[in-house]
């Protein structure tokens, strides 16, 4: 009989079962990815598809970018707010979530903003919460913006530009024209509800209100914003 000298037997051992830990440990990576922290503090979290794609962002106001298309990235010229930017599939930006808050001049001031855009070009849709010392707002929108897309290099180019006429002009040439806002719903100013459906020059032709008092009138408006018919409950 072949005798086995037993430190051999100890070290091929060892050798073994640190090889199947091993291919266990590997095994296990392959399968199960996902990483579980009961709490994680970042200043930026960008989530992208397996070939690298940026889809969403989530950051503070200091680290939330400027405006990206297509993976290239361009100043933003009043992004101030902490919130998650939605990217398309190209990766370009095409809607967010966006909220800030402090006390400015002695007055609170507060704002959250959840949009989605037209394919490169600005927000069609808005939910939207505003406050301003005692002003106060809130409630939804729909916005035409420009056919063209927006060319961003030309944009980034208008904004540069010190005569203010010249500047809007070579911003609209550039797509960055703001369309009118078509419909809005909400609570307003003087502490009326309002739907206020208006035409494609951005002018007010219906409204349905709703006043703090509870007087409730719909409203039908010409083109230069006059009244020329209200109904109300008792008419």
């Amino acid at each position: 009989m072949m005798r086995i000298d037993g430190s051999r037997a100890v070290g091929g051992y060892a050798a073994v079962m640190t090889g199947i830990a091993a291919w266990a440990m590997l095994s296990g990576a392959a399968t199960d990815s996902t990483t579980r922290f009961d709490t994680i503090d970042v200043r930026r979290i960008n989530v992208r598809e397996d070939d690298g794609t940026l889809r969403m962002i989530v950051a503070g106001r200091d680290n939330i970018g400027g405006i990206i298309v297509e993976g290239k990235e361009y100043p933003h010229p009043n992004r101030h707010e902490a919130g998650m930017i939605f990217f398309n599939d190209e990766g370009t930006e095409n809607g967010g979530l966006v909220f800030s808050g402090r006390m400015k001049d002695g007055k609170p001031t507060n704002a959250g903003s959840l949009t989605f855009d037209r394919w490169r070009q600005d927000q069609t849709v808005q939910m939207f919460s505003e406050e301003e010392g005692k002003s106060r707002n809130a409630g939804f929108r729909v916005y035409d913006r420009p056919d063209a897309p927006m060319d961003f290099e030309k944009i980034v180019q208008a904004r540069t530009i010190i005569d203010p006429k010249a500047r809007d002009a070579a911003y609209a040439a550039a797509g960055g024209g703001f369309g009118p806002n078509r419909v809005s719903l909400g609570s307003m100013e003087d502490r009326s509800s309002q739907l206020n459906l208006r035409d494609a020059n951005g002018k007010a032709r219906l409204q349905l209100r709703v006043e703090a008092d509870g007087a409730a009138s719909i409203r039908f408006l010409d083109e230069n914003g006059k009244v020329v018919r209200t109904t109300t409950p008792t008419s």
